[in-house]
């Protein structure tokens, strides 16, 4: 048990000001700050937002003309990189929702297009008009990436998804060009293996985005089942679908332990490329600890943290907390933290609470040196790079070394 040491105080920027300054924030972070006003009233049952209690938050009220105008004056300020892709909605100082549910969010996905030359990424359960969501993407070819949450196909989607479109209307936006990616899950025996049958009839072209959804704080015990459910099933969903061997390019991103082992090589060479000495204390995750206890055991101090903070079932280096890490402490005095703990879009030297590098440092009185190599673009690049449909049956479903790794415990 963690000794007990005074409380991490988060930096909070948004005390005294109006909401355009949360516009502003969440633009240049490369997001367009639409609002519905209120809470999203989809309420999908899974929603990681359930409780954002643990960041600073301040939503503006419902985006008018007005503030659309500010908007998009503010945006075309900014030069354009034809590899960015701006995010319709903040989701770092405002509560993430579907914003294809606000009257003029069409409209206004037509005006940026027309009146920027820069590009537009959306994540949606659907909420979009048809034909026109069609019209937009042949009209501005390449300069939309539409992500459309799928979820589930199968009798789970009225349980987890009660207020969300149709199956009928979303097979009527996946029948054109407009979605660019369809995310769904397994939740049971031919739930995700269905799905990905029944998309790809209807469109070859889009990249089907599967796996498991991980359970974290806020959501109900009975949600958090249906979701683990999913977990036990995934290897066998994957299979079918690697054997009917559908056109589109496939993907599975799953739970944070299986991520680490199809990175496992990647992973053990750059903690080699640390030059660690045994007796030095290196924070991560605990499926990170899982892979080195298996390839690199006791050449270094592994603290192995819980995401405490996000709850549930979460297991990310790139989303600990100095107070995940402070929660761990045992009497340590010199601590090697991974540089993408403290890169998170609250500022320089955060975590996803804005509390400070110095805060931590200064409340403890532990000295950290940051370990620069191992940043979000190492993680994320690890993320993507083995996400394959392919990569995951071959390299763990079909993989004898898998079986020997699972039945390792995660680090307490």
């Amino acid at each position: 048990m963690g000794r007990e040491l005074p409380t991490l105080e988060p930096t909070l920027v948004l005390q005294g000001k109006g909401y355009r300054e949360v516009l502003k924030r969440e633009m240049d972070a490369g997001k367009i700050p639409l609002s519905l006003g209120k809470k999203c009233p989809v309420e999908c049952s899974f929603c990681y937002e359930l409780d954002h209690s643990y960041r600073e938050t301040n939503d503006p009220p419902k985006t008018t003309q007005d503030d659309w105008e500010f908007i998009l004056n503010y945006i075309n300020a900014k030069p354009t990189d034809p590899l960015q892709y701006w995010c319709l909605g903040g989701n770092e100082y405002m509560e993430w929702t579907d914003l294809f549910l606000h009257p003029r969010a069409m409209e206004w996905v037509e005006d940026f297009l027309r009146h920027t030359d820069k590009n537009i990424q959306f994540f949606t359960v659907g909420f979009v008009h048809v034909p026109k969501i069609h019209q937009l993407a042949e009209q501005y070819p390449g300069r939309i990436n539409f992500e459309l949450s799928v979820i589930t196909l199968s009798p789970y989607r009225q349980q987890l998804m009660p207020h969300a479109p149709s199956v009928r209307h979303l097979m009527k936006v996946l029948d054109g060009p407009a979605v660019s990616s369809a995310n769904f899950y397994a939740f049971g025996e031919q739930t995700m293996s269905r799905d990905a049958r029944e998309i790809a009839k209807i469109n070859q072209h889009c990249v089907l985005w599967m796996g498991c959804l991980t359970p974290v704080g806020g959501i109900t015990e009975a949600t958090a089942g249906i979701m683990r459910r999913g977990r036990k099933f995934l290897a066998g969903e994957a299979e079918r679908i690697y054997d009917a061997g559908v056109p589109n390019l496939s993907t599975i991103h799953t739970e944070a332990y299986v991520t680490a082992f199809l990175n496992r090589k990647r992973i053990a060479s750059a903690f080699d490329a640390l030059k660690l000495e045994k007796k030095d204390t290196v924070v991560m995750a605990r499926s990170v600890a899982k892979v080195l206890n298996m390839h690199r055991k006791n050449r270094a101090r592994f603290l192995s943290v819980p995401n405490a903070t996000l709850g549930g079932d979460s297991d990310c280096t790139v989303l600990l907390t100095f107070d995940d890490i402070r929660q761990r402490l045992t009497g340590e005095k010199r601590l090697h933290i991974p540089k993408c703990v403290m890169e998170s879009g609250r500022g320089p030297n955060m975590d996803i609470r804005g509390v400070t590098l110095e805060e931590f440092t200064n409340k403890t009185g532990v000295k950290v040196k940051v370990l620069h190599k191992i940043d979000t673009t190492f993680a994320n690049a690890r993320l993507y790079r083995n996400g394959t449909l392919k990569n995951f049956v071959e390299d763990y479903v079909r993989n004898p070394w898998s079986a020997e790794y699972e039945a390792l415990p995660l680090s307490a």
